[in-house]
Parts: C-alpha cells; sequence; structure tokens
C-alpha cells in the first residue's frame, strides 16, 4: 500500500502529472463506468507510465476516489460561486442539495464508479472518504449559518450519511437517481423542520 501522499510536496511537474492521471480516470470512468477505468488505460489517456499511476495511488479504487475529492471540491467551488436561495435553512440545504445532486446526475457513469470507489475498503482510500466527508461539510454549513452551532455538526453528519446512503442506492440499483434528490429533500426539511 502506498504511503499518504502529501500533496502539498509535489512539485509542479508531479502535481501536473497527478492531475492528467485525475482527468483521465475521469474520462474513461465518464465514457464506460468503473469497469472502463484500467490503469494500463488510464496511463496511455494520461500520457503517463504505468509505473507513475502508483506513485500517486495504490489502486484503482484509490484514483476514482481522489477523482470523487476532486469532483466534490470542484462542485463546491461552483455551488460557492452562486448564493444559495431560500428565506429559512432548510431551503437554502435543499437548494445547495439539488444543485449538487444535478451535477451527479449529468455523470451517471462517473458518479457510480466514484460511488462505488469511494465506498471500498481499501485503506488507501480512508484519506480520500475523510476529504469528501470535509468537502460536504463544508458545503452544507453557509446554508445552515443560522442554525445553532450547537446542531450543526449533527445535522450535517445526518445529511452526508443520507445523501451517501441514497447515492450508493442509486449506484446499486435500488432505485433511480431521480431518488436522490428527493431522500436528501426529505431528510434536509425533517432535520431542520424545527430549527
Amino acid at each position: 500500500m502506498a504511503l499518504e501522499l502529501d500533496l502539498d510536496t509535489l512539485t509542479p511537474n508531479q502535481a501536473a502529472r497527478r492531475q492528467r492521471v485525475i482527468d483521465a480516470a475521469m474520462k474513461l470512468a465518464a465514457e464506460g463506468g468503473y469497469d472502463a477505468v484500467q490503469m494500463r488505460d488510464v496511463a496511455r489517456e494520461a500520457g503517463v507510465a504505468l509505473g507513475t499511476i502508483y506513485r500517486y495511488f495504490a489502486s484503482k479504487d484509490h484514483l476514482l476516489a481522489a477523482c470523487q475529492v476532486e469532483f466534490a471540491r470542484e462542485e463546491q467551488r461552483q455551488l460557492e460561486r452562486r448564493p444559495t436561495l431560500g428565506d429559512t435553512a432548510a431551503d437554502r440545504v435543499v437548494d445547495v442539495l439539488r444543485r449538487a445532486t444535478r451535477s451527479q446526475e449529468r455523470q451517471p457513469l462517473l458518479t457510480a464508479a466514484m460511488v462505488t470507489a469511494i465506498s471500498s475498503p481499501d485503506p488507501a482510500v480512508s484519506g480520500c472518504q475523510r476529504d469528501v466527508t470535509a468537502v460536504m461539510a463544508a458545503v452544507l454549513a453557509e446554508p445552515m449559518r443560522d442554525v445553532d452551532p450547537k446542531l450543526r455538526p449533527g445535522i450535517v453528519r445526518a445529511l452526508s450519511h443520507v445523501w451517501f446512503s441514497a447515492l450508493l442506492g442509486w449506484v446499486n440499483g435500488w432505485t433511480n437517481v431521480g431518488a436522490v434528490g428527493e431522500e436528501l429533500e426529505s431528510a434536509a426539511r425533517l432535520l431542520l423542520r424545527d430549527v
């Protein structure tokens, strides 16, 4: 297993190579899903040696989980560019969740591949799981600015669990993609009803 990589210590060239690998994996996953992401194909698409990938990522799941982190951070940047709409915390949270799930719905094969990978028990994925959790917490914090700070972490945790569970259900065929947004809206309105 690869050691956890400190991204701040990468040289500009290393960071660029790593980003090309992530971009290549995302492209392959968007076109063909989880099974389409083969390390040799990623290396060819990224224009790097196969060994280069393993300097940054211990496994396919680690690579796709890192893609999930990148996707979540980009989603966060897009959400921050446009203020949330709504008079209540519930309305604002629902607005953010709807916008976030729409971007996932637009790329179903990529989303399914990333959710599959981030769910992996591979120890190399755990850092990515923490990063995605932190991004989700940050995305949900702003629309809940007027919620009691003592209640906020529990609500964020519960919504994060519902979000992940709904995505997992969709990826595994238990529900359709539209159910993700419905589950999230229902949970947000229940959790924020009296706060």
